[in-house]
């Protein structure tokens, strides 16, 4: 069927042809893999990888140029290209505010939040609340969650969306492609740690950019610019306006009066504002100044300076979204309306093989039908990139949360080579769960890939974000409180999570029979809910309980953050990381070439760590925990910070 249809007008998915068959694109594609592994294998030469602070946080050497890159490239995944486009051309501009929200939570980050880190002396964030709280619980409890979280919205939405670009663009089969990115990914992420995961970011984020913004140009142009952009995409509907011959409501393909606002109603909007404000803030802040995968970078950071240099340089980044991806999913729909917007469920099915909507293809779709021999492979290569940087930050970060707070509890006087070795056996057990869950994500396709994402995270991220936040602000708040807060949010959470699920979220042509009650309440206004009874539980537990002693608490909450006092730990009597006998003996023969080999490859060190003094030992932990920095250095980043807050609230103020 697709063979007779004329060229305009047929599906580029169900073509007989290989879009990506030349050898301009397969040259392109080659030489991007060739430089991703050459960086990757120079970062793993030239950085400290045998031991667990070399492996994980980099040796604390990294400058701000690729610590900002890294954060952006960690957070913009393929689920970005994919979700945000396809949102943005089911409901226009407004998603775009979710990018932009960040330009403020990441001077929270730098000037907050990542002070407390450094001065706690953590690697993980599960690591803080167990010398904040003390106890196991909670810090067992979070790193449990975060590993979930990890396989069911990050690793999942990113080999989703990712496998529906490579799968549409190379007519190869969806496993070979994800087992072959997965091996790629994973072997300069066991290999490199860190080091390499940050610098081959810093390489993807440049890709990711000259790319996007090529796609960007060739769609203004087709369009006719942004004037006419404006007047098409209102105008931007289907051939096809019924459902299996039944009348559908026009709500269903024409495109929303407010499509150009960021601020949208606060009862009937499909964004409401006052979630957008106050409800996104929450779940940024989950994200942006707790989450392991973003935190860690910073804590690599040579100093301060360098950390609040590396969120301006993210947040402005983050300014770029709106116009590489969020206008480009627009354009998708004025140029293929009957695909992008289809609302026949036949038709949907036949475009995108889903009969609830097509616009998780319109950024596929673009590459594919716009862009001439040669740019398609590198953007095919953006496509490659952004899901690899995602996956390794997701690998490397979820293998440190499970060393250092799983891994440890299990065995406690685990020497550095054996934790170096479970971090690493366990990203590979990550990538074989991520496999199996391919096909589950495949039968659980929605139209709305960036809402699932969303949503998913309002349901689970609010009673963690409200834990840190008095933690770190509230010095009253002890462990009962916060684990209790923890238990009965993540139970509110799951409860509507669940009820959404069971009744599914349906779509505009069959709606959902959800009882208005549970499922009624927008995502972002729950998260409002959630956030805020979360902080009454653990307010309120907290001051009927007995509180934790200031000496407990130094330089680990705002109003002692500059405390010079000697702190005692709570978990001093639990949390082993002592020195102890290893198995060898000193006079140990002499490692072959083969086991050489294999350990320079993992970082390794043939020879035992040399013994530090208790002086070296206090210089090195003073280092790890130093928070100054020159005020004239200060003094920049400062001014900086303020124009990016400028920045951020003339982009909503003009948009809205």
């Amino acid at each position: 069927m697709a063979t007779t249809a004329s060229t305009t007008t047929k599906d580029p998915f169900r073509d007989d042809t290989i879009p990506i068959n030349n050898a301009a694109d397969i040259s392109v594609i080659v030489v991007y893999f060739v430089v991703v592994l050459a960086v990757g294998i120079w970062a793993m030469v030239r950085t400290s990888r045998g031991t667990v602070g070399g492996f994980f946080l980099a040796g604390r050497s990294m400058v701000w140029w690729p610590i900002g890159a890294s954060l952006f490239a960690s957070n913009i995944g393929s689920g970005h290209f994919v979700g945000l486009a396809g949102t943005a051309a089911a409901g226009g501009i407004v998603i775009g505010g979710f990018e932009w929200n960040a330009l403020v939570i990441v001077i929270f980050l730098g000037w907050v939040f990542v002070p407390i880190y450094i001065k706690a002396g953590v690697v993980t964030m599960p690591e803080y609340l167990r010398k904040r709280f003390g106890g196991d619980r909670i810090r067992i409890y979070l790193s449990v969650l975060s590993l979930l979280l990890y396989v069911f919205t990050k690793i999942s939405a990113d080999m989703f969306s990712g496998a529906i670009f490579i799968q549409q663009a190379m007519r190869i089969n969806i496993y070979l492609a994800i087992v072959m990115l997965l091996l790629i990914t994973a072997v300069y992420t066991v290999t490199g740690g860190l080091a390499a995961v940050i610098y081959t970011d810093t390489l993807q984020t440049i890709i990711m950019l000259v790319g996007s913004f090529i796609l960007m140009g060739f769609a203004f142009s087709e369009v006719g610019g942004y004037e006419q952009f404006m007047i098409k995409y209102m105008n931007s509907t289907p051939a096809i306006k019924t459902d299996n011959g039944s009348a559908v409501p026009s709500a269903c393909y024409t495109p929303r009066e407010d499509s150009f606002h960021i601020f949208r109603d606060p009862i009937n909007g499909d964004m409401p504002w006052p979630g957008l404000i106050f409800g996104l803030t929450i779940l940024a802040m989950w994200y942006w100044c707790t989450d392991q995968v973003i935190v860690q970078r910073c804590l690599s950071a040579k100093n301060m300076s360098h950390v609040k240099a590396g969120c301006i340089l993210c947040g402005y980044l983050k300014l770029l979204p709106m116009f590489l991806m969020v206008f480009p999913g627009m354009i998708s729909r004025i140029l293929y309306p009957d695909q992008i917007a289809c609302v026949d469920r036949k038709e949907c099915k036949k475009y995108c093989d889903t009969e609830v909507g097509c616009t998780n293809i319109a950024y596929p779709t673009m590459v594919i039908k716009l862009m001439p021999d040669g740019l398609r492979g590198l953007m095919l290569s953006v496509m490659l990139a952004s899901l690899m940087s995602s996956l390794t930050s997701i690998f490397n970060s979820a293998s440190t949360l499970f060393t250092m707070d799983i891994y440890t509890k299990i065995r406690k006087k685990a020497s550095e080579k054996e934790l170096m070795i479970a971090g690493r056996i366990f990203i590979v057990f990550l990538i074989g769960v991520s496999i199996a869950w391919v096909p589950i994500l495949q039968s659980a396709q929605s139209g709305q890939l960036f809402d699932y994402i969303q949503s998913i995270t309002s349901y689970l991220g609010p009673p963690i974000a409200a834990v840190f936040f008095l933690g770190i602000f509230v010095k009253r708040v002890n462990e009962q409180g916060a684990f209790w807060g923890l238990i009965i949010g993540l139970f509110i959470g799951l409860s509507r999570m669940i009820t959404e699920f069971a009744y599914g979220t349906g779509s505009c042509v069959q709606p959902s029979n959800c009882p208005k009650i549970i499922c009624g309440v927008h995502y972002l206004y729950f998260a409002i809910i959630l956030f805020g009874a979360s902080s009454i539980i653990i307010l309120s537990v907290s001051f009927m309980t007995k509180p934790i002693p200031d000496k407990h608490l130094h330089r680990l909450c705002w109003t002692l953050r500059n405390s010079k006092e000697e702190r005692e730990d709570l978990d001093a009597n639990d949390w082993v990381n002592e020195d102890f006998e290893d198995d060898y003996e000193e006079e140990k023969k002499e490692p072959n070439c083969w086991k050489k080999s294999y350990n320079w490859f993992c970082g390794f060190d043939d020879k035992k760590a040399p013994k530090l003094s208790e002086e070296e030992q206090a210089a090195m932990d003073a280092k790890m925990t130093d928070t100054s920095e020159v005020p004239l250095w200060r003094n920049v980043v400062n001014i900086n910070g303020i124009i990016l807050l400028t920045v951020a609230v003339f982009c909503h103020a003009y948009f809205a």
